[in-house]
C-alpha cells in the first residue's frame, strides 16, 4: 500500500507539506500504543512496588507480635489463623509480588528500546515536523 497523507511541517519555510505513508502512520499508532503500555506499566510497577512494601512491613508486625493466632485479611474478610501459617502465606504473597515486578519491569525496558528504535525511524524521516518528546 502506498497511501500518502499530506502534513503540514512545522519547519521554518511556512507553507511546506510532508508525505505520510502509509507505513510512517503504522509506526506512529504503534508508538502510541506502546506509550500508552509504558504509562500502564508504569502505574502497575508502582502498585507492585506498595504491595511488595505492605508485604514486607506486615511480615516485620507478625514477627514482633507474640500471638499464636492472629487475623490475616482474605478479601474483605478477617480470618484467624496459626501465625506460622500466616508467615508462610505473606512470605508466599512476597514472592509471587516480586515476580510479577520483575516481569513488569523486563516489559517495561522492552517497550523504552522498540520506542526508542521508532523515535530514531520517526525523527530521520520528519525531523521537527514530529514531537514524540512528552512534556
Amino acid at each position: 500500500m502506498n497511501d500518502l497523507i499530506n502534513v503540514q511541517g512545522k519547519s521554518s519555510s511556512s507553507g511546506s507539506e510532508m508525505q505520510v505513508t502509509w507505513e510512517d502512520q503504522q509506526n506512529i499508532n504503534t508508538f502510541s500504543r506502546l506509550n500508552n503500555r509504558f504509562h500502564e506499566l508504569e502505574d502497575d510497577i508502582k502498585f507492585a512496588k506498595e504491595k511488595c512494601d505492605n508485604l514486607e512491613d506486615a511480615g516485620n508486625e507478625l514477627i514482633l507480635s507474640d500471638e499464636e493466632m492472629v487475623r490475616f485479611q482474605i478479601g474483605e474478610v478477617f480470618a484467624h489463623m496459626p501465625r506460622e501459617e500466616v508467615e508462610t502465606k505473606i512470605e508466599e504473597m512476597k514472592e509471587a509480588t516480586f515476580k510479577s515486578l520483575e516481569k513488569l519491569q523486563q516489559e517495561k525496558e522492552s517497550i523504552v528500546s522498540q520506542m526508542a528504535e521508532l523515535k530514531k525511524v520517526l525523527y530521520a524521516k520528519f525531523k521537527d515536523s514530529i514531537n514524540l518528546e512528552e512534556d
